[in-house]
């Protein structure tokens, strides 16, 4: 019954390994951060956190700059995440944000960001994420994309969890620092070279309110029809 409790409080990746690094969860009001590079499986992960919190009937909206609602749901499946039913289901809702190929201003930019705050503000989901907030960096100035930010630390604090990914090349350091201070969960993950292959690596660098000490480093590789396959540190380090 305890478990259960617990289970109501947090967002589970749905895979073992993972929650072990992160005390057996995300903390339910939490700002995630999720950062890296191109390539190091961040969009994965946020999936991987998709299937683990629709198996625990959260609700959630997954707002992409990547995907369709199609692909998205193609590429879970591919990875033997499969949430269609979930979809059909309402327990997901799928919100493609595309903004490529079109002339913004600064002021536009801001604008479109207070309206996309406020879409989450409005929606009936408890659990959100947006992936990512990189593209937003081609239009939108430091400050647009901080006060967005304060905006979602606010939903946070009256109950709703957010994931944003992002890649650090694209913000200024002195920027990245006042995002990462923000948020309550910062996940970094990297590429790192094992043998003739390359595997993805998540620090947990932050995770305030976890329910157990969390693990520091868990290793990865993606797998096409398998899905996120965990590497042992000891192979990791060989």
């Amino acid at each position: 019954m305890e478990d259960e409790d617990n289970n109501k409080n947090i967002v589970s990746s749905g895979n073992n390994e993972i929650d072990k690094k992160l005390g057996e969860g995300i903390p339910l009001g939490s700002l995630v951060l999720i950062e890296g590079e191109n390539d190091t499986g961040k969009s994965v992960l946020c999936q991987q956190l998709v299937f683990g919190g629709l198996n625990q009937l959260h609700r959630m909206a997954y707002y992409s700059t990547e995907n369709t609602i199609k692909s998205l749901l193609m590429q879970m499946e591919s990875l033997s995440l499969d949430v269609s039913d979930f979809y059909s289901w309402g327990y997901l809702r799928i919100f493609p944000v595309h903004l490529s190929g079109v002339e913004w201003t600064s002021e536009q930019m801001k604008g479109t960001l207070s309206l996309m705050a406020e879409h989450i503000k409005n929606i009936r989901e408890k659990v959100i994420i947006v992936d990512s907030l990189t593209m937003f960096t081609t239009y939108a100035d430091e400050d647009n994309i901080l006060g967005f930010l304060t905006s979602l630390k606010n939903f946070c604090d009256r109950g709703l969890t957010i994931f944003i990914t992002l890649h650090q090349h694209a913000f200024k350091e002195d920027t990245l620092v006042r995002i990462r201070s923000a948020c309550d969960c910062h996940l970094f993950l990297r590429k790192e070279q094992l043998s003739d292959r390359y595997i993805s690596v998540m620090e947990v660098s932050k995770l305030r309110g976890a329910k157990k000490t969390t693990g520091n480093i868990v290793s990865f590789e993606v797998q096409p029809g398998y899905g996120l396959k965990i590497i042992p540190i000891s192979h990791a380090k060989t």
